[in-house]
């Protein structure tokens, strides 16, 4: 490990011995730079360092946004000595590669740059924050060690041609067919773990191919590989799948087990589809490590994690979280189980798939393929003592009924919905066929969410908004709101930073049951909730943001405002 550097300022009379010492533990420790130490251990910030290292070695000092980084590292194509050394190419010409670098007296990488290119290195000083930020919007962030393997280049994927028709049909196993292949998908699917992606989608085109990620909610282009691939990239994902590589007619269904580290492993749901040009396969990630199940971190605001956590302690009853797919719904149901979890109560869930393993929590995973659906696990769930019951969705009569069956005889149920808004849930549940009287007597709490990027807290800008718009949104004259910078900064993903959820809380009160039973529409149940302190999903969406944690725009992609 070196440790150069801490010396070199010991020497100048910028640390101390101690400081020096320090410094050298923690990089034997954490096994990280000592620009990162200097930093970590609050010896220097990045500015104050970059300056110090500037006037001792007489280095460049320089902006990593002037230059095209991104496109000189695929140029490269030197993924695996880059996040090795922690340096970042950021210009080539003819004979000359421009090398950022944070730490002066790190020669090794320099030289091995210089070798592997055939080019002389000039070295540029960049803030190490600066450094460490360009390689992870690049290759997103470090999961374990670095493989030593090569990445699959553009030209390795030219050189290969599709799969004939012959060949499928005669080939068993595909597992080792195609080695750029396969490492290129490996690859792909590690970028997207890497980059905190929800999805993965593989599309195929006439006369092109394009990967994309949904990260945060959007969806945005990774790569274009070849379009003759198609055939290769999706009987590889389907091999890795365990799926019919022969049958490209019908949609089939899969997992894949991702094994990133010795200790760390996420779980793909693999779907497959066919399309105009062959087949469409989307890998959704089931990373159960990356969710936060602290009630604090979702977004709700002191009333509605009020509202939510009396639900959860009644003993009977029913919670249903209602939203379109990829709303939060998952996320907030295993936030209420992670609190039931005790080892004075028997927790069961129905789940299609399992998302999030709960050390604790008997988990069922639905096949329908075999007849265990979700109305079959309930009924089996309360034949075995239960005292809380989660179920995946309702999406029947049979599961709807015995949802709420459960609930009127002793057990607290949790479920979802696809519902635009917490009232409508209760319409959509008697035009199932539930009675008025069942659902008054059975339903605990009602909550509709949705999710919003949050705004990157390093480089939003306050927007001016006039007043006719203020006043049309109910957004107080002295509130400052936020926008999104344009392109974002080095810790962002143009100009967002995660999400956060925006919820519509709606205890069912006896004054709800009342009204319910007396045949009130939806607008009515609204309103009676409304006057008992429920928020509207719009008003909870200005609450965010007139708090700066999100913006306008956000807000009508999400809610169309």
């Amino acid at each position: 490990m070196q440790t150069n550097l801490a010396s070199i300022l010991h020497q100048a009379d910028l640390i101390s011995p101690v400081q020096a010492q320090q410094v050298v533990d923690f990089v034997r420790a954490e096994g990280t730079s000592v620009p990162s130490a200097l930093v970590s251990l609050a010896v220097f910030n990045d500015g104050e360092l970059a300056r110090h290292l500037e006037s001792i070695f007489a280095l460049e000092r320089v902006d990593v946004h002037q230059y095209d980084y991104t496109g000189c590292c695929k140029t490269l194509n030197q993924r695996e000595l880059i996040l090795r050394h922690k340096v970042l190419p950021l210009g080539l010409t003819e004979s000359t590669l421009l090398l950022g670098i944070s730490d002066p007296t790190y020669i090794d990488a320099q030289d091995e740059f210089r070798f592997a290119t055939g080019k002389n290195i000039e070295p540029l000083l960049l803030e190490n924050k600066q450094l460490e930020s360009a390689i992870r919007r690049i290759y997103g962030s470090d999961i374990g060690e670095t493989q030593h393997r090569r990445d699959v280049s553009d030209q390795d994927l030219d050189d290969l041609v599709d799969i004939s028709d012959s060949e499928i049909d005669d080939t068993t196993d595909l597992s080792q067919d195609s080695a750029p292949v396969t490492r290129y998908i490996n690859q792909v699917l590690l970028e997207a773990v890497r980059k905190k992606a929800s999805d993965i989608h593989f599309e195929p085109f006439e006369e092109s191919y394009r990967i994309r990620f949904r990260c945060d909610g959007i969806l945005h282009q990774h790569a274009t590989p070849p379009a003759q691939l198609s055939r290769r990239l999706s009987t590889r994902l389907k091999v890795m799948s365990k799926l019919n590589i022969a049958e490209r007619r019908q949609p089939q269904d899969g997992r894949i087990k991702l094994k990133l580290t010795p200790t760390l492993a996420v779980d793909l749901r693999v779907s497959s589809l066919p399309t105009l040009w062959g087949e469409k396969i989307v890998l959704r990630i089931l990373d159960g490590s990356s969710a936060s199940l602290d009630i604090d971190l979702l977004g709700y605001n002191a009333k509605q994690k009020q509202d939510y956590l009396a639900a959860l302690e009644q003993p009977q009853g029913m919670i249903l979280m209602t939203g379109p797919t990829g709303s939060g719904k998952t996320v907030s149901l295993y936030t209420g189980l992670k609190i039931l979890n005790t080892d004075a109560r028997n927790v069961s869930t129905a789940e299609d798939p399992v998302e999030i393993n709960l050390p604790g929590i008997n988990q069922v995973h639905i096949n329908t393929q075999v007849g265990l659906g979700f109305a079959e696990a309930l009924r089996s769930f309360l034949r075995q003592d239960p005292d809380i019951v989660m179920v995946g969705e309702i999406r029947d009569m049979e599961t709807a009924a015995i949802a709420v069956k459960a609930a009127q005889t002793g057990h607290l149920v949790l479920s979802t919905l696809h519902t635009n808004s917490a009232a409508e849930t209760v319409t959509r549940l008697t035009n199932m066929g539930i009675e008025d009287f069942n659902l008054a007597s059975s339903l605990s709490l009602i909550i509709a969410q949705r999710l919003a990027r949050r705004l990157c807290p390093h480089c939003k800008q306050i927007h001016d908004i006039d007043p006719v718009s203020r006043d049309k949104l109910a957004i107080p004259l002295t509130s400052v709101i936020f926008k999104a910078s344009e392109h974002g900064c080095d810790d962002c993903n143009k100009g967002y930073l995660g999400r956060v959820g925006i919820y519509e809380v709606m205890p069912f009160s006896r004054e709800l049951a009342e009204a319910l039973v007396a045949g009130a529409s939806t607008l009515e149940l609204e309103a009676i909730a409304c006057q008992q302190g429920m928020q509207r999903l719009q008003q909870s969406g200005i609450e965010k943001l007139t708090d700066g944690i999100t913006s306008l725009a956000e807000l009508q992609r999400v809610l169309h405002y």
